[in-house]
């Protein structure tokens, strides 16, 4: 067996890396709000300024003596109506980027809707290649949901997304909104309802889980409504989880990769309903109930739980993130009950250094008789480097044990960013364990490079 670098050296390594570096650039990095993106998308270039609406108050003309009687004046025609945009400044309204990274970004719902849209319309375009499959999914069997970037050797549509939406604001009383997300590509599979029933199945299963054909498919990963009022908003219907720190959404991670600990020890997505509260001073709150793991619509061997947590700043700089499920999984326990959690801390260091600790706990009884990847535990470590608007550097280390067998990789990758609607994301990463033959394949250790680029809109 080759001799593999401790975990100590990998951090050394990855934080010599990322020492020597220039300006500031805040908005790239892996994204920093405690509501989670998906419910509210946190691009890295956003435009943060609008434009008063308000009209200059005319100013009254000094009084003057009075003048001699006027010549008779000749009749003006009116001007023709003006269908400009009501806007001050249609440029700044309305911006379009152009070229260089620190122009505004173009949006869909603008061009569509013109300024101050009621409803958002956005998505994006992902395509991607890696040179090996993600642990733990093996060669030879193409796309098998056991792991996202599992289709290697070849350029792939990972990522053609649309959503459409409107954000439900309870700050002048009751206000309603929804959200509605589709999208294809080699991700889709791993983003269907398989937690519903039949979706064990290639092929089968309610709502989204049988929209596929061969390595690609479609799914609807949210369909839910939204009604606010002041410091309160509830969810109901088809929404992403609030656990964990990378998201499916390829637009708010900073890694073209996904971290073991985020695919198989978190949910994807729920159905239920889910409240926030935000009217305590720096601190959010969230609590709700979906129909287990995973499910679009659907519910399999009675799955029910409580999901909910809280958010929010311990001191100036760090926030601290608790997100729990209690209860019945659904199709991940096989009916059996369980408790799993989410701790993420956010370390601003830096105007331009930013650090993450996340630890994640699984633990259940699995009603299937197979007792297999009932008793999880992750802890994941990120630090992000901003070098300037352009460009960030990144490493990720990782810790996962499954069942007593332990895991880890480590990735280093940047962020390029040529326009404000395109950014490159290259990436190496190196995964190893200490048990012979510990991955699909027969190995121990795997070096992959990857590289995406992500259009979005």
């Amino acid at each position: 067996m080759p001799s593999l670098p401790s975990p100590r050296a990998v951090v050394t390594t990855g934080l010599i890396a990322l020492s020597g570096a220039g300006a500031v650039a805040n908005e790239i990095a892996q994204p920093r709000s405690v509501r989670p993106s998906s419910f509210h998308y946190e691009h890295y270039y956003s435009d943060e300024s609008s434009p008063s609406d308000a009209l200059p108050t005319p100013t009254p003309a000094p009084p003057t003596a009075p003048a001699a009687p006027a010549a008779p004046l000749t009749p003006v025609a009116e001007p023709a109506p003006s269908f400009a945009p009501l806007c001050d400044d249609y440029a700044a309204c309305c911006p379009h980027s152009r070229h260089g990274c620190s122009d505004e970004p173009w949006s869909l719902s603008q061009t569509l809707c013109g300024c101050d849209p009621w409803m958002e319309v956005g998505g994006w375009t992902q395509l991607g290649y890696h040179s090996d499959f993600t642990p733990l999914s093996r060669p030879g069997a193409g796309n098998q949901l056991l792991s996202f970037n599992d289709v290697p050797h070849r350029l792939n549509l990972q990522q053609q997304w649309l959503y459409f939406e409107r954000v439900a604001d309870g700050s002048c009383g009751l206000d309603f909104g929804f959200r509605f997300d589709v999208m294809y590509g080699t991700d889709a599979q791993k983003t269907q309802a398989f937690g519903n029933p039949g979706a064990g199945t290639r092929y089968f299963g309610s709502w989204d889980a049988s929209l596929d054909h061969g390595d690609y498919g479609w799914a609807m990963p949210q369909l839910y409504g939204e009604v606010a009022f002041g410091d309160w908003s509830l969810i109901a219907g088809h929404f992403f989880t609030l656990v964990g720190y990378e998201v499916v959404t390829a637009p708010d991670n900073f890694f073209y990769s996904h971290a073991l600990t985020m695919f198989n020890s978190e949910p994807f997505t729920h159905t239920g309903v889910l409240a926030t509260y935000s009217g305590l001073d720096g601190v959010t709150l969230y609590g709700g109930w979906t129909a287990g793991w995973d499910t679009g619509f659907d519910q399999t061997d009675g799955g029910s739980n409580y999901l909910g947590g809280f958010s929010g700043d311990i001191v100036d700089g760090v926030t601290v993130t608790y997100i729990s499920t209690i209860g019945n999984f659904g199709a991940r326990s096989s009916g059996g009950s369980g408790y799993s959690h989410s701790v993420v801390f956010d370390f601003t260091l830096t105007d331009s250094l930013n650090y993450v600790l996340q630890s994640d706990y699984v633990d259940y009884v699995d009603q299937s008789g197979g007792g297999t990847n009932d008793d999880q535990v992750g802890l994941n470590q990120y630090l992000f480097y901003n070098v300037n608007d352009c460009l960030a550097l990144g490493t990720r280390l990782e810790w996962w044990k499954s069942d007593g067998v332990s895991y880890y990789e480590t990735t280093y990758g940047l962020n390029y960013r040529p326009t404000s609607n395109l950014i490159v994301r290259p990436e190496i990463r190196y995964d190893w364990t200490p048990t012979d033959g510990g991955y699909a394949d027969g190995s121990d250790h795997q070096t992959t490079f990857g590289v995406d680029c992500i259009l979005t809109y």
